[in-house]
């Protein structure tokens, strides 16, 4: 019984440092850019949640914000940053492009219907494009479900 109240308190604690300080990268904004500006900005200011710094390298993110149309073409791209990135990983799916493909998924057999045909999604914010207060409430979501996660497999451990 012991061992799994540490372990238990042991998982908040790696749960609580994932969430509050997820590091970003972001693939493709399109125009859902501006509204990533404003939620980067003073007035919404995502570095409450830990999101300060937007990294340049895959490698060093584990949370990619995807948004935009996204094409076949541009599909193994995506696949290949998305492997890139160190586990564990999330993806949120910002605005009507990046989840269904937009208003050009039945316009143009060139476009992806969404991002997770490709890559598997954890949040749709929806919109066109989505308020700050969408993606803000789409990162709480993410946050709230990194809570819940079970990093340490207790019957792992007792079968040592």
């Amino acid at each position: 019984m012991e061992q799994n109240i540490l372990l238990t308190s042991v998982d908040a604690l790696i749960n609580w440092s994932r969430r509050s300080s997820l590091w970003t990268a972001i693939c493709f904004p399109a125009c859902c850019a501006f509204e990533m500006i404003a939620a980067n900005g003073p007035r919404f200011d995502l570095a409450r949640f830990g999101m300060e710094i937007l990294r340049a390298s895959p490698r060093q993110a584990d949370l990619m914000i995807t948004a935009g149309t996204l094409t076949w073409k541009m599909a193994p791209n995506v696949r290949r940053i998305y492997n890139q990135m160190a586990e564990p990983k999330w993806v949120i799916a910002m605005g009507a492009c990046a989840i269904s493909g937009g208003i050009f998924a039945s316009a143009s057999y060139a476009v992806v219907p969404g991002y997770n045909r490709i890559i598997p999604v954890d949040v749709y914010v929806p919109g066109c494009p989505p308020r700050p207060e969408a993606l803000i409430y789409g990162i709480q979501m993410l946050q709230k479900k990194i809570a819940r996660r079970k990093n340490i497999d207790v019957r792992k451990l007792l079968q040592r």
